[in-house]
């Protein structure tokens, strides 16, 4: 067990694990600490990497550093790929987001223009044309919007790979989740254990998620304003050789949007609710009810297909729903953290954004935006 590193770095999720991977690939000694069990949101994730079917309004400068985390992909997973020995199940098969009434058409034609103002590569296809696509689509689908540049991974398999390549580079792990930060005249200069371990570190990053802020030892002014966001997520399973779905499929139906992500076993993962309850984990009759639902009524095989897992995740939200990125006003401590729903997809620029920091102490202007320090003064 590693008593001193260059880097420290709290929290074993996907955006951790991607960090601590980039950075030993630099050179540094890098320890992560991480209590090992698989209830992160990490885990819980579809692993849609979906930036332009899933922007929204306002977020402008997100949808940036998302399309160049989504140019990065490929690249990233082949080099995951060849230093882990295994694959993630990367699969670009595109996004179709479809209506289930005329109402419901009526928003994705606005989305639609939205999409089209940005200069997205989206197409406008009536009812037919995504049958011919989705061909167990509900008859009664009047439109939709294809995104054929979206992709997907699979996150359990992605997160294994990062732990093998993450160790296949010097990586070390300390299984035990963090009480606090060890700070020295009034730098950050490790970690204690909640079992008593105490790492030093030269840096520090916090990458815990929804928890982050929760983490002791960091003065206000560095602390990362960070919530948990309740999604609660099914995972359905159907016959390997006749799968209902090619594409991601997202619909509206009656205002809410349901997902389904599929896999190549057969499987099929649908999500996600979107709730601000704390940190409440419980699994709800309702909430699996409703998705169960407004998925059935666009893709009604999905009825026959077996309920294999319903789990909650907490996505880390931030005070605008953007991430945290950088360097925070404490010297020798940096974040990851709040990155909601795109945690999976921004995995590749936070981790070679927050390298160039470890090594170079400069922040890049694609993360300059998401700095931390953007909520200075704000309440907790």
């Amino acid at each position: 067990m590693p008593s001193s590193s260059d880097v420290v770095m709290v929290g074993g999720g996907v955006i951790g694990l991607a960090t601590a991977w980039r950075a030993a690939e630099r050179g540094l000694r890098v320890t992560v600490v991480d209590p090992g069990s698989d209830e992160g949101a990490s885990w819980a994730a579809a692993g849609m990497l979906a930036p332009i079917s899933e922007v929204t309004y306002g977020e402008e400068p997100l949808l940036r550093l998302s399309l160049e985390a989504a140019r990065r992909y490929p690249s990233f997973v082949a080099e995951l790929e060849a230093a882990a020995g295994t694959t993630v199940g990367y699969r670009r098969c595109g996004t179709l987001t479809v209506a289930a009434d005329g109402r419901d058409r009526a928003h994705l034609v606005e989305r639609h223009r939205h999409q089209v103002g940005l200069g997205l590569a989206v197409e406008w296809l009536g009812g037919r044309a995504c049958r011919e696509l989705e061909p167990m689509l509900a008859p009664g689908v009047p439109g939709g919007i294809l995104a054929p540049d979206d992709h997907q991974v699979e996150t359990r398999r992605l997160l294994e790979a990062l732990r093998r390549a993450a160790a296949s580079a010097g990586v070390a792990t300390v299984a035990d989740a963090v009480e606090g930060v060890r700070v020295e005249s009034g730098r950050a200069v490790g970690v204690v254990t909640r079992g008593g371990i105490a790492i030093t570190g030269g840096q520090v990053v916090l990458a815990a998620g929804c928890w982050t802020g929760r983490i002791a030892g960091v003065p206000p002014r560095a602390s990362a304003l960070v919530r948990p966001v309740k999604g609660q997520i099914l995972r359905l399973r159907g016959s390997a050789g006749a799968p209902l779905l090619s594409r991601t499929v997202c619909a509206v139906v009656a205002g809410r949007f349901v997902y389904a992500v599929p896999r190549g076993d057969g499987r099929l993962v649908v999500g996600a609710t979107s709730e601000e309850r704390g940190y409440d984990t419980t699994v709800e009759a309702g909430a699996v009810l409703d998705l169960l639902q407004d998925l059935a009524v666009v893709l009604p095989g999905a009825r026959e297909l077996e309920l294999v897992e319903a789990r909650a995740g907490l996505r880390p939200g931030s005070p605008d729903n953007a991430p945290m990125i950088g360097p925070t006003a404490m010297p020798g401590l940096l974040v990851a953290t709040g990155h909601h729903r795109n945690g999976i997809l921004l995995a590749p620029v936070t981790a070679d954004a927050l390298a160039d920091v470890l090594t170079t102490g400069v922040v890049s202007t694609l993360i300059a935006p998401f700095r931390p320090a953007r909520f200075a003064g704000a309440p907790a």
